[in-house]
């Protein structure tokens, strides 16, 4: 699979486009970056100083739209530490918030970084393969992909097939 493109954050008309692709509107892809941008604020990283801050687009039991946000929490002991979407995702469903329409993911570098693989296993968990997740880098600008483009896993055999089938049970 290639490389995504890195999409401008300064180009209206591309992010326009990027987001009648979403489905999303471009207030709402605004408001996801921003609050993403601002989660980052408050990751607690001090032993890799490496700071991620993430915003699920979600809609509550009333279907209005709702934005909950995320950062990474480190620990000396760097597995017991937490990413950034797991804390979202951990405050979303704890609240009762269960319908996710898209993940913003904000960094400080550049080309953006997406979900690690935990992560990825953890959100697949309640969003669908179709999931967009936006990947701002330290510029503003993005790239975009889908859950099932950043698991890199083909369906047979891998970790959709195992929760397409303990969903079934």
């Amino acid at each position: 699979m290639s490389s995504p493109p890195i999409r401008s954050g300064a180009d209206a008309a591309q992010t326009a486009s990027t987001c009648a692709s979403l489905n999303i509107t471009t207030a709402e892809f605004a408001e996801l970056q921003r609050r993403a941008t601002a989660a980052k604020a408050t990751a607690y990283c001090r032993y890799s100083r490496f700071r991620v801050g993430a915003t699920l687009l979600c809609a509550d039991a009333a279907g209005e739209t709702v934005y909950v946000p995320g950062a990474n929490v480190e620990n000396a002991s760097y597995p017991v530490g937490t990413c950034a979407e797991r804390v979202a995702f951990g405050t979303a469903v704890t609240s009762g918030i269960t319908a996710f329409r898209a993940i913003a993911v904000a960094t400080d570098i550049s080309p953006p970084a997406s979900p690690c693989g935990m992560c990825r296993q953890f959100i697949r968990e309640f969003c669908s393969l179709q999931t967009p997740v936006i990947m701002f880098d330290k510029n503003s600008d993005y790239v975009v992909m889908t859950l099932e483009q950043l698991q890199g896993m083909p369906g047979k055999g891998g970790w959709n097939d195992r929760v397409a089938a303990v969903s079934q049970v």
